[in-house]
Order: C-alpha cells, then structure tokens, then sequence
C-alpha cells in the first residue's frame, strides 16, 4: 500500500473504471485475496474520499468474480468493515452511502444459501433507514445533512436484499415496514420519497406474488394520489415533474397491477424491464457498473444468469444481419426470466429454514 493517500485514490479510481469498462474475472481469480486485503486496508484506514472509491470498487469485484465461492469468500472479508462504516455516525456521509450499496450488492451476489449473511446485512441496513421512520408519536424527525441521501441507499439496498428473501419472512417484512414506509412518504427530501415509492410498489409486488389476496390500503392509494399530482409552489419545478412521474407509474401499479415496460438495448441483444423487481435488481447494477453495464449485460455470465439471457453470443456477420422480431424476443426474454425465478424460489426456500 503506498502511503499517499492521493496515489491511492488514484489507483481505485483506475480500478473502479477497469473493472466497470471490461470483464477481468479470469485476470482476478488468481489475485482477488491481494485486492480484497488492499481494499480493506483503504477502508479501515482512509479518508472519506478513499473509503466512498474502494467500496464501490468491492462491489464491481463482487460483480467482476460472479457468484460462485471465491466472490463469497471476498464478501466474508469484507462484510463486516463495510457494516461498520455505514452504521458509524462518525463517518463521512459519502462513505457511508458507498458501504451501503457496496453491502447490498456484494450480498445479492455473494450470500450464501444459508440465509445468515443475508440476515446480517439486512440488518445493518434497516439500522441506517430506521432512523427516518415516525417516532412514537406519529412524527417524522428533522433530517440531517446529507441523512436523505444516506437513507435512500440503504433502502435501495435492502429492497434489492429483499428480492432474495422466502415467503415466511417476506411476509413478516410487510407487515413490519409497509406502514412505517408509507408514512415517509411525507418526507421533505424529493429524492428520498421517490427511494419509499418505489420500494412500496416493490413490497407490494412481492405480496402479491406470495398471495394473490394480498391488498395494499385506501389509505396509501390517497397518499399516491397526492404525490402523482403534487403542485406545490414550495418545491423545485423538476423537483415536481420528477416525482409526480415516478409516483404515478407507482399508484398505476398499485391499482391496476399494470407496469410500465422499458426495454434495455445492448449489442444486438435486450432485455425488458417489466416489473418492480427486475427494476430493482438492473438499477443496483447500474449503480454500480455505471456506463459498462451494458458491457456487462453482453459478456458477464453472472449478469447473463441473472436476466435470463444464456451464455455470451459470439455473433458473425451473417447472425448479425438476422433480426428475430420484437415480440419473439419480448416472449423469449419473459421465459427465461420466469425460469430464472422459478430457480431463485427454490434457493429462497433453503433460506427459509434458516431465517
């Protein structure tokens, strides 16, 4: 480890663009417990500035190793430094938002079938966004600087969490959080209540796949409503538009069960984003690989395995050419992401017995 803090910010910085921009796993296999120790140290060690890189670069890492037992072993390291950052009130706030969606992505990636990771982290994130939640009384408490945001990526990363959870113990997180989300709703900060809309509209998708009665409340659909046609002069004009577009594609789903489908193109390949969940899990990618996502979509196995898209094409000019329609490939992409499903259930239903 050098003892310049700039060389070392420097170094992260190129890694964290190496390994968004290009597929290194072959080149990382042989040297991930050399990096895994290197990041702890600038994590135990180092500034904000330092802390906020490496833990973006641990979990491109995670993503870089895909989710087989060397990318679990990394995330047995480094799990725990990356809880204590993000719980500690002394930290700076940009780190603790790192370690937040570094926690959550390392965890989807990497936990194990046994559930105990997946509860730790959890955990640890319901700590962060707990503090935003009505007190005794009813009342939302007076943010703090740069709280809002730190608040939004630990609950992105504990929904994305959420997705691998069994039906027992998704059902005990409904009923514990849905209410106390719904009244953060109220919340001062844009950015903050677009992170509850959505993990509502996910909450809720989710019980519905669990049980087809399940019903969302009156109540919530009014507060939606509220939200989807805010005109309030205090607040930012694109502030407004931002969250009255958000919030009616939420309360849209909410009453009709209807999702507005986006399709993301790559190569001569695509996937479709139709539901709250798949939203969920392409945005933690997105946030985490930034541009080369795409790059990712195409050629990462892991990325491949988890939307359902196979193994990597290698395409010559003549398969290039060949275009199957839209609707084929639309009726493809929602077999094999059901079949992903299917298999996800049953590692969920291992986890159940554990949590």
């Amino acid at each position: 480890m050098d003892k310049s803090a700039k060389t070392r910010l420097a170094a992260l910085e190129s890694l964290r663009g190496a390994f968004s921009s290009r597929l290194l796993c072959d080149f990382l296999i042989e040297r991930r417990l050399t990096i895994s120790d290197c990041l702890e140290r600038s994590l135990r060690k180092g500034g904000g500035e330092e802390q906020a890189a490496a833990a973006t670069v641990c979990a491109q890492l995670c993503v870089q190793l895909g989710g087989g037992d060397e990318s679990e072993e990394g995330f047995k390291i480094l799990r725990p430094v990356l809880s204590a950052i993000m719980i500690d009130g002394c930290a700076s706030v940009a780190a603790r938002q790192s370690c937040a969606r570094a926690l959550g992505m390392c965890c989807y990636v990497s936990a194990a079938e046994d559930g105990e990771d997946l509860v730790k982290s959890m955990s640890h994130l319901e700590c962060v966004f707990n503090t935003s939640y009505p007190n005794c009384e009813g009342t939302l408490p007076t943010p703090k600087a740069g709280a809002p945001g730190l608040h939004s990526a630990a609950l992105h990363a504990w929904a994305l969490l959420v997705t691998l959870c069994p039906a027992s113990r998704l059902t005990v997180l409904l009923d514990l959080h849905l209410p106390k989300l719904q009244a953060c709703l109220e919340s001062s900060d844009v950015n903050y209540r677009i992170a509850v809309g959505e993990t509502i509209a996910l909450l809720v998708e989710l019980g519905r796949d669990i049980d087809r009665e399940f019903e969302d409340s009156d109540q919530l659909c009014e507060c939606l409503k509220g939200l989807a046609t805010d005109g309030n002069k205090h607040r930012a004009k694109n502030d407004r538009r931002k969250q009255r577009s958000v919030f009616r594609e939420v309360l849209h789903y909410i009453e009709n069960e209807d999702f507005t489908e986006e399709k993301i193109r790559f190569g001569v390949e695509g996937i479709y984003i139709d539901s709250w969940m798949r939203r969920r899990v392409y945005d933690a990618f997105k946030e985490v690989l930034e541009s080369g996502v795409r790059h990712h979509l195409q050629f990462n196995p892991l990325l491949r395995d988890i939307f359902g898209l196979g193994p990597p094409l290698i395409l010559d000019s003549s398969v290039k050419a060949s275009k199957i329609s839209r609707f084929e490939k639309h009726l493809f992409n929602s077999a094999a992401f059901k079949a992903r499903t299917k298999l996800r259930n049953k590692v969920r239903d291992k986890r159940a017995d554990v949590m």
